[in-house]
């Protein structure tokens, strides 16, 4: 009785054993049936022209309509938006900018819309969740976020620039420190944001801009390393090459972006009120 037992066990451990690997392979071959699947169907639902720019790294959002019996395609490639228009006859595809008769831009409307849009709101809170440097009021109106490397003399002209709105209170610059333009951008951003008050040392920093900036805190630097290098990815993720660059809303809510040092009213403009007397 005990071997028959034993046998028993034995043929029902490898029944199941056999069960389960017959599970296991019909879910290999139900996958990779799925993906053969997938891929046909997006072979069928792209015409061969954005099928050879998918291969190129182009991802795409949406459809829109077009004149002249085009097809619009709304694309993101390397964290900026692309127009494509494919002809009626599916087999060339125009990539950019479409003007009419009038000089009107029927593109500008459009990837605001489907890609430019959706885009800056989700870098919004990208920027809201990371690892920024306060400076102005908590109580401001106006809230800019600003790519800033510690080294950029142009971020160092910005925030003299918009000191009488900060001094004001009617703006808060919120600081996200990156490490772009020399080795010791990330050492003195590492400082500001690994210190005990990241606000106080940026202050500093602005303070001694001219001579070098803040003094490199080697206990600072290993506490705030990674947070510099998480908003320098951050920054070429989003697609930005560029410092300053900022980002702010409008009056319309709208979210903007302005690289490089703001010109002429475009100052005004981000601010969101004339300068202060």
């Amino acid at each position: 009785m005990k071997k028959r037992y034993i046998l028993a066990s034995i043929l029902a451990l490898s029944l199941n054993a056999c069960a389960d690997e017959k599970a296991e392979n019909d879910g290999v071959l139900k996958t990779e049936q799925n993906q053969e699947q997938g891929a046909l169907e997006r072979v069928k639902q792209y015409p061969a022209p954005i099928e050879s720019i998918i291969d190129q790294g182009v991802e795409i959002i949406d459809t829109f309509e077009a004149p002249a019996g085009m097809i619009g395609y709304a694309g993101m490639m390397r964290g900026q938006p692309l127009a494509i228009y494919v002809t009626s006859d599916k087999e060339h595809a125009i990539v950019g900018t479409l003007i009419d008769k009038d000089g009107v831009n029927l593109t500008v409307d459009v990837m605001d819309s489907l890609v430019e849009g959706p885009r800056m709101e989700r870098a919004w809170k990208e920027l809201e969740e990371s690892a920024w440097v306060a400076d102005g009021s908590d109580d401001a109106p106006v809230i800019i976020y600003t790519f800033t490397d510690t080294n950029c003399p142009y971020c160092h002209k910005f925030r003299e620039a918009a000191e009488p709105w900060i001094k004001a209170g009617k703006v808060q610059l919120r600081h996200i420190l990156v490490a772009i333009l020399r080795k010791s951008s990330m050492s003195k951003g590492a400082t500001i944001l690994g210190s005990d008050d990241p606000e106080a040392m940026m202050q500093q920093h602005n303070n001694a801009f001219s001579q070098g900036g803040v003094t490199v805190d080697p206990a600072a630097v290993e506490k705030g390393q990674v947070r510099v290098q998480l908003n320098t990815n951050m920054m070429q993720r989003l697609g930005f090459g560029a410092t300053p660059t900022s980002l702010y809303k409008d009056q319309n809510g709208k979210i903007k972006s302005v690289q490089g040092m703001p010109q002429g009213d475009m100052l005004e403009q981000m601010m969101g009120s004339p300068k202060p007397e």
